[in-house]
């Protein structure tokens, strides 16, 4: 079993897991449970186990102040309808006014509750204290985004009386307790899965706009709370708006105030692969081309639900359609919709020279120098960026002083470079270049007396610097704009060690008089201690090669708001120094290798060997 356990005591809700025998009908329960017998509870489930279920069951008559916490906090880990059972081990108070929906607190395993404290000796009898301990790894809000946390101490008073029941007798219940639910790691990955939910890059124009995705957590099965759906729970949340870190840089295009449909609380498609959400009289007046776009939001949030993906969403007002959308059809709306061979790669020879790997996802050709100053070796590089749309490249100078812009698409004659760094040492220079979604390019100049981020708008003109707030100190030591060009990931060293942080890029005014700065910064695995390579491997997960605290290199996939699952972590490969992935997970992720070259590995393989000379292997981006 998992060591999620409870010291000093045993749950009172009923864990009852699916045999293999039930086979297929697990989801219809099985045919011949028993009805007669002990029920032995369980202490926590086994992680990631979703075949699981808590029943919740109510404190017993004469319960002691042991079990009714114990009793309420296994109960907080079931399906307990609107928590009804839950709220049973509360006071009548407690009970009317406390709000599991306000957030979850995510602890490393199942709370230890410490207790009791004793009152003085006329108290004592009743009332009682119990406190609540862990190590809180994450925190889930009220608009259920995900935020991980250094581990910290969790502390919380659960406060015990006696109160009068309906029969007249005087039984223990809880009447001080903190809102939200507190789980541990295997219970919440048990319970919720994350979605993401898209809306679109503020301030570009429709036909430019593109969608960006904010990573939620909903209930794996039917909402206790609204008794919604895992579909409908995902779109009621898209309805609601984004989350608040990504609200400055994106807009929803569903009118303020649009929402489901009274009473729905099931969505999926039907039998002609058509999904109808019925909207409330706020979207009546949407013009055709909004509401287009509305429903591509909505095509895009329940992509990665097999139970609710269909090939067509039509939304319905009050007063009948309003309109319909292809999955085909949205795709015009993507982030990465730019590039138009994306399943090319680039890497830097052992001349120095930029190199082109095409149609890789297909056996891949040979590799072939590009076109223009980058690919002829004037000046030898050592990594290199490309334009998503593969008509320009930025490269960095071997020694890393200087930076290059080329085209990729026309002869032309070495240009001067359009960024120099004054530092003394090779590592203090400039990192890799990145390139957004827009088509402008950004680098670090690392230079101990004047550290920057620079932008360089269509990849040409002065640099600009990029203000970057959140540092406190820190070295942005290497980044990677999401395709999206409103995220961005960076690898910033400080005190010792480079941690992976995640900033929102936020653009004012326009022109030559657009500011640009990377604000909120927010750690995003904080379980390494050393990051040594990052890349976008997808609309909100990237791929991050580091360490904990003691430990030896890991590749693992982290979702943009810093989660992770157990599948997460990727087969071990030795002394990565780079990596790349593409937004297209059926890809190859590739890796720069100081043993093995440049190395791949493909969905369901193990990593092979692709080029034994080169390095700074990227895709577009």
């Amino acid at each position: 079993m998992d060591t999620d356990r409870r010291r000093g005591g045993r749950g009172r809700a009923v864990r009852l897991s699916a045999l293999l025998g039930c086979g297929a009908v697990v989801l219809a329960g099985c045919g011949a449970m028993p009805v007669t017998g002990d029920v032995k509870a369980v202490d926590a489930s086994q992680p990631g186990d979703s075949q699981v279920q808590v029943y919740a069951v109510a404190p017993r008559e004469g319960a002691s102040p042991i079990e009714v916490v114990d009793g309420f906090l296994e109960s907080m880990t079931s399906d307990d309808p609107d928590f009804r059972t839950t709220r049973k081990y509360l006071t009548a108070e407690a009970a009317r006014t406390w709000q599991p929906g306000e957030g979850t607190t995510v602890l490393a395993k199942a709370p230890n509750r410490n207790g009791p404290t004793i009152h003085d000796k006329e108290r004592r009898t009743t009332e009682t204290t119990y406190t609540l301990t862990g190590e809180q790894v994450a925190a889930v809000d009220a608009q259920s985004s995900y935020r991980p946390l250094a581990p910290s101490e969790y502390d919380q008073m659960l406060h015990l009386v006696r109160e009068k029941g309906a029969d007249g007798k005087q039984e223990w219940r809880i009447d001080i307790v903190p809102d939200g639910l507190v789980l541990g790691q295997s219970d919440f990955k048990r319970l919720y899965r994350s979605v993401n939910k898209y809306y679109f890059a503020d301030g570009r124009p429709d036909d430019e706009s593109a969608l960006v995705a904010d990573p939620v957590y909903v209930r794996n099965r039917t909402d206790p709370v609204t008794r919604m759906d895992t579909a409908t729970q995902t779109v009621r949340s898209l309805l609601e708006g984004p989350s608040n870190w990504l609200t400055p840089v994106v807009d929803s295009r569903f009118p303020e105030g649009t929402a489901l449909r009274a009473g729905v609380t099931s969505l999926a498609p039907d039998d002609q692969n058509v999904l109808k959400v019925p909207l409330n009289k706020k979207a009546d007046k949407v013009g055709r081309n909004a509401c287009r776009m509305m429903a591509a939001q909505v095509l895009f949030t329940l992509r990665d639900l097999t139970s609710a993906r269909a090939g067509q969403v039509e939304l319905q007002g009050a007063r009948g359609p309003l309109c319909s959308l292809g999955a085909d059809e949205a795709e015009e709306f993507a982030s990465d919709r730019g590039s138009p061979s994306p399943d090319s790669q680039y890497f830097v020879d052992d001349e120095g020279r930029v190199q082109r790997i095409p149609g890789s996802s297909k056996g891949g050709g040979d590799p072939e120098p590009v076109t223009g100053p980058l690919g002829s070796g004037t000046v030898v590089m050592g990594a290199v960026g490309v334009a998503r749309d593969e008509q320009q490249a930025a490269a960095v100078s071997a020694d890393q002083q200087h930076l290059y812009v080329s085209s990729l698409v026309e002869e032309s004659e070495p240009a001067a470079p359009v960024v120099t760094s004054n530092a003394k040492r090779t590592e203090d220079r400039l990192s890799a270049p990145s390139w957004d979604g827009g088509g402008d390019l950004w680098v670090a100049d690392r230079d101990p007396s004047d550290p920057r981020l620079l932008r360089l708008v269509d990849g040409a003109g002065e640099p600009q610097e990029v203000s970057v707030p959140g540092l406190n100190g820190g070295r942005i030591e290497s980044l990677r704009l999401s395709a999206d060009g409103v995220r961005i990931a960076l690898r910033v060293s400080r005190d010792g060690h480079t941690t992976l942080h995640i900033g929102r890029v936020e653009r004012h005014g326009s022109g030559e008089d657009e500011q640009v700065s990377v604000e909120d910064l927010r750690q995003a695995a904080p379980q390494l201690t050393d990051v040594t390579a990052v890349s976008w491997a997808g609309r909100s997960r990237l791929v991050v090669v580091g360490k904990e605290e003691g430990g030896v290199q890991q590749v693992r996939y982290v979702q943009a708001d810093g989660s992770t699952s157990s599948s997460g972590v990727l087969p071990g490969v030795n002394q990565v120094t780079a990596v790349a992935a593409a937004d297209d997970d059926q890809l190859p992720l590739m890796a720069d290798t100081e043993s093995d070259g440049i190395v791949k590995l493909s969905p369901g393989d193990n990593w092979q060997t692709v080029l034994k000379g080169g390095s700074s292997l990227v895709y577009p981006g």
